[in-house]
Protein backbone atom coordinates (compact mmCIF):
# COMPACT_ATOMS: atom_id res chain seq x y z
CA UNK A 1 0.00 0.00 0.00
CA UNK A 2 1.44 3.23 -1.02
CA UNK A 3 1.70 5.75 2.13
CA UNK A 4 -0.01 9.05 1.98
CA UNK A 5 3.23 10.90 1.61
CA UNK A 6 4.40 8.85 -1.04
CA UNK A 7 1.23 9.94 -3.33
CA UNK A 8 1.45 13.59 -1.94
CA UNK A 9 5.51 13.62 -3.23
CA UNK A 10 4.21 11.71 -6.46
CA UNK A 11 1.65 14.19 -7.30
CA UNK A 12 4.67 16.65 -7.01
CA UNK A 13 3.42 18.18 -4.16
CA UNK A 14 6.75 19.87 -1.69
CA UNK A 15 6.76 18.13 1.60
CA UNK A 16 6.86 21.65 3.44
CA UNK A 17 3.46 22.20 1.74
CA UNK A 18 2.27 19.73 4.06
CA UNK A 19 3.52 20.69 7.17
CA UNK A 20 1.87 24.27 6.75
CA UNK A 21 -1.30 23.09 5.56
CA UNK A 22 -4.47 23.90 7.71
CA UNK A 23 -6.81 21.19 8.74
CA UNK A 24 -9.99 21.38 6.58
CA UNK A 25 -12.12 19.53 9.31
CA UNK A 26 -11.02 23.24 11.15
CA UNK A 27 -13.16 25.26 8.34
CA UNK A 28 -17.21 25.61 9.09
CA UNK A 29 -19.57 27.02 6.77
CA UNK A 30 -20.95 30.97 7.79
CA UNK A 31 -16.78 31.53 8.99
CA UNK A 32 -15.73 34.82 7.57
CA UNK A 33 -12.98 34.41 5.40
CA UNK A 34 -10.05 37.42 6.36
CA UNK A 35 -7.42 38.89 4.36
CA UNK A 36 -3.51 39.67 5.35
CA UNK A 37 -5.01 43.13 6.11
CA UNK A 38 -7.40 41.16 8.48
CA UNK A 39 -10.60 42.49 6.10
CA UNK A 40 -13.76 40.08 5.45
CA UNK A 41 -13.95 39.95 1.81
CA UNK A 42 -15.83 36.48 1.63
CA UNK A 43 -17.73 34.10 4.01
CA UNK A 44 -17.34 29.78 3.70
CA UNK A 45 -20.22 28.17 1.92
CA UNK A 46 -18.00 24.66 2.22
CA UNK A 47 -14.86 22.95 1.92
CA UNK A 48 -14.80 21.58 -1.75
CA UNK A 49 -12.04 19.06 -2.31
CA UNK A 50 -8.74 21.28 -2.24
CA UNK A 51 -10.62 24.38 -2.52
CA UNK A 52 -13.17 26.79 -0.65
CA UNK A 53 -16.52 27.40 -1.65
CA UNK A 54 -17.37 30.78 -0.52
CA UNK A 55 -21.04 32.44 -0.15
CA UNK A 56 -22.37 33.66 -3.24
CA UNK A 57 -21.71 37.16 -3.77
CA UNK A 58 -24.10 40.60 -4.42
CA UNK A 59 -24.13 39.33 -7.85
CA UNK A 60 -25.57 35.56 -6.88
CA UNK A 61 -21.62 34.19 -8.06
CA UNK A 62 -19.85 31.74 -5.70
CA UNK A 63 -16.23 32.18 -5.91
CA UNK A 64 -13.40 28.61 -4.95
CA UNK A 65 -10.19 29.83 -3.15
CA UNK A 66 -7.58 27.06 -2.85
CA UNK A 67 -7.17 25.47 0.75
CA UNK A 68 -3.38 26.74 0.07
CA UNK A 69 -3.99 29.98 0.55
CA UNK A 70 -5.01 29.50 4.36
CA UNK A 71 -2.59 30.75 7.18
CA UNK A 72 -4.46 29.92 9.94
CA UNK A 73 -8.18 29.24 11.27
CA UNK A 74 -9.65 30.51 14.66
CA UNK A 75 -12.88 32.36 14.59
CA UNK A 76 -12.19 33.31 10.88
CA UNK A 77 -10.23 31.64 7.91
CA UNK A 78 -7.22 34.04 7.25
CA UNK A 79 -5.82 34.03 3.89
CA UNK A 80 -1.86 35.01 3.05
CA UNK A 81 -2.87 37.60 0.71
CA UNK A 82 -4.59 41.18 0.51
CA UNK A 83 -8.22 41.05 -0.21
CA UNK A 84 -8.28 43.12 -3.60
CA UNK A 85 -5.50 40.50 -4.93
CA UNK A 86 -7.64 37.60 -3.63
CA UNK A 87 -10.98 38.63 -5.16
CA UNK A 88 -9.01 38.86 -8.45
CA UNK A 89 -7.62 35.50 -8.06
CA UNK A 90 -10.31 33.36 -6.80
CA UNK A 91 -11.99 31.59 -9.58
CA UNK A 92 -15.80 30.32 -10.48
CA UNK A 93 -14.86 26.71 -10.45
CA UNK A 94 -13.01 24.27 -7.86
CA UNK A 95 -9.17 24.19 -8.40
CA UNK A 96 -8.01 21.03 -10.84
CA UNK A 97 -7.48 17.83 -8.38
CA UNK A 98 -10.52 18.63 -6.74
CA UNK A 99 -12.67 16.03 -5.93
Amino acid sequence: MISFLAKWRARGMPVALLHSMVNANEIKPHTPVVCSNNGQFAEVDHIEGNSIKLKRDASGQHHYIPLSWVKSVDDKVHVDRPGQQAMQEWTTAPSAGNS
